[in-house]
């Protein structure tokens, strides 16, 4: 058996994945599917194993396809990098950054951080991608991803990107307080309407407040549940009276300054971590590197 498959070769294999099929390959690829089925074929001739499955109404990979894909998928985007960079060789930073990036982060975060990033590098396409779930960005063919709190794998790096620090406030409008009271203290919450989120397919997000120096969680009355991937949309909501919500201070700033929502237990807010980039620690593509020293500036620049 021979295994000096050629680099060639597999490229073919990655487009077939990636498009879900060999005609969709074969146009990604401009050549006949034909030519697609016999280089598929001989890869699994040289390796000994079936790498996909296939019917004529249907595809997928085997469990030894999906292996060999995530070990070289990273490493032809590394060689596409390096050779995208040879050829831009005057320093001009060019090409794609996909980001997946949650909600959170999206009205107020990362609008002047990718202003200064485009205004720096106008050359390169910046695409987002909202997805408030943890997810694998070299799978989702995304460069990087922005997440709080995020359990990254090992052969992930992360940088903080925006503030450092966040605090989820509590907040009503001054309609529902003058209907139901101001609770005065957390256990009171208990008694109070709530406007809450929850994970895809998890649990509600949790209200935890500060009390005594410790962190503390309260069970308000649920009376609206929205998707975190509705997250903006809940401030509607407590404007209209329907309850307390918990949300980031920074979201809330404004409707305090116009008096559309008033703060409720300011001294028991309770702090967190800012987002963080994270991204793999190599294979970077110059566009990548480009944004992470734009993430840097603008945090050392609000220290």
């Amino acid at each position: 058996m021979k295994n000096n498959i050629s680099q060639d070769d597999l490229i073919v294999f990655l487009t077939v994945l990636d498009e879900g099929g060999f005609r969709a390959a074969a146009r990604r690829l401009g050549v006949a599917p034909s030519n697609v089925s016999t280089t598929l074929s001989r890869i699994e001739t040289q390796l000994g194993v079936p790498l996909l499955l296939r019917t004529t109404r249907s595809m997928r990979a085997t469990d030894q396809g999906r292996t060999l894909a995530a070990r070289i998928a990273p490493l032809m985007a590394e060689v596409r990098a390096a050779c995208a960079e040879t050829a831009d060789s005057t320093g001009r930073v060019s090409g794609r950054l996909k980001i997946n990036v949650p909600g959170a982060v999206m009205p107020d975060i990362l609008p002047p951080i990718l202003a200064t990033f485009q205004h720096q590098h106008p050359a390169v396409e910046v695409e987002l991608v909202v997805d408030n779930g943890l997810v694998d960005i070299i799978e989702s063919d995304c460069d990087a991803g922005i997440r709080y709190g995020a359990s990254l794998e090992k052969d992930m790096i992360s940088i903080p990107i925006g503030p450092r620090r966040q605090q989820i406030a509590l907040a009503a409008s001054p309609a529902y307080l003058e209907a139901h009271g101001c609770p005065e203290t957390p256990a009171q919450l208990t008694t109070h309407d709530a406007i809450r989120y929850r994970l895809p397919g998890g649990p509600l997000l949790p209200w935890t407040l500060q009390a005594g120096g410790k962190a503390i969680t309260v069970e308000p009355v649920t009376r609206l549940v929205l998707s975190v991937n509705a997250l903006n949309s809940g401030l509607s909501y407590a404007r209209a009276g329907m309850g307390i919500i918990a949300m980031f201070r920074n979201w809330l700033e404004g409707d305090f300054r116009a008096q559309t929502l008033v703060p409720i237990l300011k001294e028991h807010w309770h702090p967190l971590d800012g987002p963080r980039l994270y991204y793999p620690n190599r294979f970077t593509s110059n566009a990548l590197r480009a944004f992470i020293e734009t993430c840097q500036s603008k945090v050392s620049g609000d220290e």
